[in-house]
């Protein structure tokens, strides 16, 4: 919100800003203490583990830095897109460009980077999204509509290629046991859920503190994704998958949706979920997520050592709660802690929906297969932001902040 607009009715807001502060930093500070509180004890590692502990940090200071920047793109954009002056119809297709893109590449990315190469994959997905960040200083609608299809294109090499590269590293040059896999897929959904956070406070602290404003934000994502670009380069070994055409993965993909129902199941589990940053609360919702992942962790490294398949049916269970509960027409509070069991139901699916899609992968067809079942959803969502109603005729976004 602008000064100007503060400054015109200061009784306006002062109100309702105390709850609208204090109810998502005490839900912040409240899931970062449970995160403290559930994480399970270190245990005293076996005599292999050294070697593991060592591959993991190593895989987790490449990876995390691009997730880092993945997040410092989300809380601003909107406002980013508003302060050009673009209607909301228009802000509506730029983010159809960028999940039209997504979806339709996540059908062939698989292919495209078991040809590639993993590592140059996970190397190409920072170029992109480097240039698609860079391309946010430009006022220019066809510019900005080029920087959304570029990091469609980077988000799905993201969740694809790194993730590919730790699993063939793991099983096949390292050969280190399947079951360790969980955890550092665990890490790695508690690591997010933290940078998420911290993102979401640092996107605002440097909107306000630099004089770029809302672009902030993606200038300095660049230097993350710079950094994960050179410590995959350079300390990552290169493997690839089988080589097959594009076409022919496409469809071994749908034949092994037919054939194989858990793939079935897990895709159309995978296709629902999905996190939505709301400004100010995002860093509340956040750490909602790295709650459910600690629990995750706590469930199946505690004293229970729950299968990661027993603690994905929870968490579907309290992702139905959470969107009954946003159904009902509740007041803004009960519709943020909605939210926030939401978010904490997320940081239990994914580590356990990781576990899934790597037993998966070893049936190859059927792993193909569930990334079909995100197009219907994906390209649904596309379709339907530009139709959401738009600004009044003749008002400019910028015109409506006023």
């Amino acid at each position: 919100m602008r000064r100007g607009a503060a400054a015109a009715a200061p009784g306006a807001l002062l109100s309702p800003l105390p709850t609208m502060l204090l109810l998502p930093f005490s839900a912040l500070a409240l899931f970062l203490l449970t995160c403290l509180a559930l994480e399970p004890p270190p245990r005293r590692p076996s005599p292999s583990n050294p070697a593991f502990r060592g591959f993991q940090r190593q895989f987790l200071l490449g990876y995390l830095p691009a997730l880092a920047a993945d997040w410092l793109q989300g809380p601003l954009l909107f406002q980013l897109l508003h302060s050009r002056g673009f209607l909301r119809s228009q802000i509506a297709a730029l983010y159809s460009c960028g999940f039209a893109s997504n979806v339709t590449f996540s059908l062939i990315s698989g292919s495209f980077v078991d040809r590639l190469g993993r590592k140059k994959s996970c190397v190409l997905s920072s170029g992109l999204c480097s240039v698609s960040c860079l391309l946010q200083l430009s006022q220019d609608f066809l510019a900005l509509a080029a920087a959304r299809l570029l990091a469609g294109l980077g988000t799905s090499l993201l969740f694809s290629a790194f993730e590919s590269w730790y699993i063939h590293e793991h099983l096949e040059r390292h050969d280190f046991p399947a079951e360790w896999i969980a955890d550092t897929f665990s890490c790695v959904a508690l690591w997010n859920s933290g940078l998420a956070v911290a993102a979401g406070l640092l996107a605002e602290l440097v909107a306000e503190g630099l004089a770029l404003g809302p672009v902030a934000p993606f200038l300095v994502a660049v230097p993350f994704l710079a950094l994960s670009g050179i410590l995959a380069g350079k300390n990552w070994d290169e493997n690839y998958g089988k080589s097959r055409p594009c076409g022919k993965a496409c469809r071994e993909g749908l034949r092994g949706l037919v054939s194989d129902p858990r793939a079935l199941l897990l895709g159309l589990v995978q296709a629902l979920p999905h996190g939505i940053p709301l400004g100010i609360a995002f860093s509340g919702f956040t750490a909602a997520s790295a709650a459910g992942s600690a629990l995750f962790r706590r469930g199946v490294a505690g004293r229970l050592r729950l299968q990661p398949l027993r603690l994905l049916p929870a968490s579907v269970l309290l992702l139905a709660l959470a969107l009954l509960l946003l159904a009902l027409p509740l007041h803004p509070p009960g519709g943020f802690l909605a939210v926030l069991l939401l978010q904490l139901s997320c940081g239990m699916y994914f580590p356990a929906m990781a576990f899934l899609r790597r037993r998966l992968e070893r049936g190859g067809d059927a792993a193909g297969g569930a990334r079909w079942l995100r197009l219907p959803l994906g390209l649904g969502v596309a379709l339907a932001l530009p139709a959401l109603p738009g600004d009044p005729a003749g008002t400019r976004g910028g015109d409506t902040a006023e």
